[in-house]
């Protein structure tokens, strides 16, 4: 897949999740084949006026490009300002958030509230589109309704600003993350459109995404909830789209994901806010595994680095007792495995 002059090595895409695609998880997403990363939703005007908090926000490395930076506001020259330090930062891609429906963005006029504000939207457009030489994405819901109208409205003045491909989410902002993604909805787009449109949305298992592929049309698939300890989710979906065998990994790599994750956040965050962000995070990886309940009781007063460590090896050896399961051959329980299919 191709956004404006960035060529993709595939159509995967793992999407902005405020307060949880950092860069460790960015990481694993892009190990597992992930063709592009998106970084969490990103304040404009926290970039602009000096937040040293959101500006940690864009933090990145040359092992997860190429990386889309999202950023959210609601006034064009404050947007157009985020979006050049979002370039200096190292972004490949900057995407403008039309969707978020949470409360305290819209009462700000971002997010989903723009799709129904289409003078303000194509103001904001055109102001960022001449601020920046790299690709421009924008990420949107349905509109305010399930009708798609806004949506549609939305394509139009996209594709006249320069907007280089559209990421839909056919849900409607009343909605948030309840009911049914309506599909229909991309497939509507994409007939419509001259650029790129990723669909979005019930993606839950690599099945879902081959599914969406042939029944909407769309150039690539985003995939948000379904890859949060599960970034093989990618990986899997690579081997179906070649004709290959796949299947959800197996407990090898998934305790070496853990490991990886742990490493990586104390790397890269700290050793005192990642175990606290461990406490509750480690716990996507071990879901339908045996004893998962007692494992997530166990890490919830994480400290250190080698303590978190040393809890994945307790459970290791707790599969290994009470599930006959056994890492192959030769291979050490508790040292790095490829993941399993």
């Amino acid at each position: 897949m191709q956004i404006g002059t960035l060529k993709l090595d595939n159509n995967l895409v793992f999407a902005p999740l405020a307060g949880i695609s950092n860069l460790p998880l960015r990481l694993l997403a892009k190990e597992a084949g992930c063709g592009l990363v998106y970084s969490e939703m990103v304040s404009a005007n926290g970039l602009v006026y000096g937040s040293t908090k959101t500006r940690k926000l864009m933090n990145s490395t040359p092992e997860e490009k190429p990386l889309a930076i999202q950023i959210f506001g609601s006034d064009p020259a404050i947007m157009a300002d985020a979006a050049q330090m979002a370039v200096s930062a190292g972004a490949d891609i900057v995407d403008i958030n039309f969707g978020c429906s949470v409360k305290k963005i819209i009462k700000t006029g971002a997010g989903a509230a723009l799709m129904r504000r289409p003078r303000r939207a194509a103001a904001l457009l055109r102001a960022v589109r001449d601020a920046i030489p790299i690709p421009l994405t924008i990420k949107i819901r349905s509109g305010w309704d399930r009708s798609g109208r806004e949506a549609l409205t939305l394509l139009e003045i996209a594709q006249e600003c320069g907007v280089d491909a559209l990421t839909i989410h056919p849900r409607s902002a009343a909605q948030g993350f309840r009911g049914r993604a309506d599909w229909s909805l991309i497939a509507t787009l994409k007939k419509s459109a001259a650029l790129p449109v990723i669909g979005n949305g019930d993606v839950t298992q690599a099945a879902d995404a081959l599914r969406m592929l042939a029944e909407t049309g769309c150039d690539g698939v985003m995939i948000g909830r379904a890859a949060i300890g599960n970034p093989f989710i990618f990986s899997e979906i690579r081997d179906r789209l070649a004709g290959r065998a796949g299947g959800p990994a197996g407990i090898e790599a998934r305790l070496a994901i853990m490991r990886r994750y742990a490493t990586d956040s104390v790397r890269y965050l700290g050793e005192r806010q990642a175990c606290l962000m461990m406490r509750s995070r480690l716990g996507w990886f071990v879901k339908g595994l045996h004893g998962c309940s007692a494992f997530r009781e166990s890490i919830k007063r994480l400290e250190s680095l080698d303590q978190t460590l040393g809890k994945i090896s307790a459970y290791e050896k707790t599969l290994m007792e009470n599930t006959g399961w056994g890492p192959p051959a030769g291979r050490h329980p508790g040292k790095l495995g490829k993941p399993e299919h």
